[in-house]
Parts: C-alpha cells; structure tokens; sequence
C-alpha cells in the first residue's frame, strides 16, 4: 500500500515537472523567434519585426555598440533575441547579427546597425520615429539592403 502511494506521488511529480518543462520550453522558443523581415510603409519598403513594426537605427550608435539606453530604451525599445535572429521574407540573413548590450541582452543588429523599435509606432507600417531627433542623434528606418532611409523634410507626409 505504502509503496503505491509512492509510486502514484512521484508519477505525479514526473508529470508536473514534464509538464511545467514543456510550457517554459515553449516560451522560450517563442522569446528566441525573433523573426526580421520588410513591410511597406510611406517610405517604400522597410525592415519590419514579426509584427509588422518598423525598425530604426540610431545614429549615435556605434558598430558592434548601442548608445541607447535608460530612458532612451523605453522611448525606443531594442529589438532583443535570447537566440539567433531569424530572416523572413525579403531580408538577408547575412545582414543579420547580433550584439551583447552593457546590460548582457542580446540586441539584434541589420547591416552591423543595431535595431529599435519606436513606442508611438503602435501599428504595422507606421513610421512615426523617422527622422527624429531624440537623445542626441537621428532615428531612421532601414532598407532591406541595410542603408538608412531619410525622407525628405519638404515632403507633405513629414513624420513628426
């Protein structure tokens, strides 16, 4: 009696562990998908994250270093992976890397430019960030050949 009471305790604690194993397994697959890809906007053609949102490089940044962060990094969030970028339809996988912020995340990059995403883009193919001028440098969105678009100030559309 005392040994199946035993055995129905730790198959149950096997089955809990397996279960909580899978769940966390999943999230952290879904955290390490961070997918890169274009999408249209009023700019023409752009790198985009999964969903749509467009991403932006900032020109105090360094090669390999982002200048972004505290109160720059909630205005404009980095695009982190726990794992290797994916790219999706339109960008080059060679462009994609990754670099290690002071804070040990791991931001993704485009064309060695590390990427951001900008809090008042709140749905796919708006680019309310271009051409910003926030925490000492310019923000821009990105081709899929990795230069950055600057829209021209004259333009009617000018976002601000």
């Amino acid at each position: 009696m005392k040994i199946s009471r035993f055995v129905i305790v730790l198959v149950a604690i096997v089955s809990l562990a397996v279960g909580v194993s899978a769940a966390v397994g999943g999230t952290q697959a879904a955290i390490r998908a961070v997918t890169v890809k274009t999408g249209h906007s009023s700019l023409g053609r752009i790198i985009v994250d999964a969903r749509g949102r467009t991403l932006y490089l900032f020109e105090k940044d360094t090669r390999r270093h982002s200048a972004c962060r505290g109160a720059c990094a909630a205005y404009w969030p980095p695009l982190l992976t726990h794992g290797t970028p994916t790219a999706g339809a339109g960008v080059r996988r060679s462009l994609l890397g990754v670099i290690r912020r002071a804070n040990g995340t791991k931001q993704v990059t485009y064309a060695g430019h590390p990427l951001y995403r900008f809090a008042l883009d709140t749905k796919p193919g708006q680019t309310n960030g271009e051409g910003r001028q926030d925490f000492g440098a310019g923000w821009d969105a990105l081709s899929p050949e990795g230069k950055k678009i600057e829209k021209d100030e004259s333009d009617s559309g000018y976002p601000r």
